[in-house]
């Protein structure tokens, strides 16, 4: 009898264990789904035509903006690649806008093969979003600064390479007369969210518990 008391204390204890792990990763769902909702909003808002006076990496992150200004001629060539096209380099230039500030645009992505083609340089419209994408840790190699290769998007330091605000502005489209450059706007698909699973996977865990809780039991009366 004691036995049978034991090992329903030990069995209950886990099993309310895994199915409040499993609860909680449902809880940690819908958070990360109302956040994800709330950067959607934010991308899809009516894009500003000037840019905030200082920038606050919180309160301006995704703000669209649609300015008038002129593409450098400089690039810096990020290494990445894209589903269905291959290997290539996303592009990333200084932007002047009329009142001399300048900022980072990230153009969009070309194939390995058209790393060195002719882009658009001078006086352009862009339509993007405001952005400081954190790609960067503690393995990404540095910058192969002679062969103009970047192995993540660095915004502070790109800015200091370029000259510029440390800030980035990811464009939604190419800029009229562009016609090389394959943007890549942000959005949420590369935002994880796996919770659903992992929830899964507790109540799995749960219901694999119990049935060896029931048989134990079963095997203790014989």
């Amino acid at each position: 009898m004691r036995r049978v008391i034991f090992l329903l204390i030990i069995s209950g204890a886990g099993l309310a264990v895994l199915t409040g792990l499993g609860t909680w990763q449902l809880q940690r769902k819908a958070w990360k789904e109302n956040i994800l909702a709330t950067i959607d909003a934010r991308i899809a808002e009516a894009p500003s035509a000037s840019l905030p006076a200082q920038f606050d990496p919180e309160a301006d992150k995704y703000l669209p903006v649609r300015l008038e200004g002129e593409i450098g001629s400089e690039e810096l060539h990020v290494l990445t690649s894209v589903k269905d096209i291959g290997p290539g380099y996303r592009v990333i230039s200084p932007f002047t806008l009329a009142d001399g500030r300048k900022v980072l645009i990230d153009r969009g992505f070309v194939p390995v093969k058209e790393k060195q083609a002719a882009r658009l340089a001078g006086p352009a419209g862009i339509d993007g979003n405001i952005h400081w994408p954190q790609e960067t840790d503690s393995y990404t190699p540095d910058p192969d600064l002679a062969g103009n290769i970047w192995y993540a998007r660095d915004t502070g330091k790109m800015a200091a390479q370029l000259g510029t605000e440390a800030v980035m502005i990811v464009l939604r489209a190419n800029p009229e007369g562009e016609a090389g450059l394959l943007p890549v706007p942000v959005n949420t698909a590369s935002i994880p969210n796996n919770h659903l699973q992992y929830a899964i996977t507790w109540f799995s865990l749960a219901a694999i518990w119990a049935a060896m809780t029931v048989y134990f039991l079963r095997r203790s009366r014989s």
